[in-house]
């Protein structure tokens, strides 16, 4: 059944936020953040016909948003996480998560390899269960759980030994 505007407004509402803050931890910059959720948005619409209510409406979009983001970096490569680049100063994300999300955490999360990055982003930001992330990336369940366990294992080795 094809997507109504008013499932996909509510779409919007319910998920935007979330999606925003998987953005944001994949490209690391607020407004660019944005641009790609709009895109998500914009691509969701057009592929309405395809949705399936009640199927995963999450994971749904944020394979679409992953898609868009892909797509970015393949034209002009990932934001430098490290450096900064893209980052603005006293913009601060509309995330609850932000205050426990400092500098240390993005370099950590920098120093993490994408596919790890990226699974525990999923998870962790994106609200996504295992199983919609091993859905959405073609994947084991075992493979995600293993992922997450490794990501969280060197972000915790990497934020230590920057407190040392």
């Amino acid at each position: 059944m094809a997507l109504t505007l008013a499932q996909f407004n509510a779409l919007v509402d319910d998920h935007g936020p979330a999606l925003f803050r998987v953005a944001y931890r994949m490209v690391g910059d607020r407004h660019e953040a944005e641009d790609m959720v709009q895109e998500a948005f914009r691509s969701a619409w057009k592929s309405r016909d395809a949705y399936e209510e009640g199927r995963g409406d999450r994971a749904w979009l944020a394979s679409i948003l992953r898609r868009r983001v892909v797509d970015r970096w393949r034209k002009s490569g990932p934001l430098s996480v490290v450096s900064g680049e893209g980052r603005e100063p006293g913009v601060e994300a509309v995330d609850p998560l932000a205050s426990g999300y400092t500098d240390e955490m993005q370099f950590a999360l920098a120093q993490l390899p994408e596919e790890l990055r990226e699974t525990l982003l999923l998870v962790v930001v994106g609200e996504l269960t295992h199983q919609e992330v091993a859905d959405m990336l073609a994947m084991p369940l075992g493979t995600v759980l293993s992922r997450v366990s490794r990501a969280r294992r060197r972000l915790r080795d990497v934020l230590v030994g920057t407190k040392t």
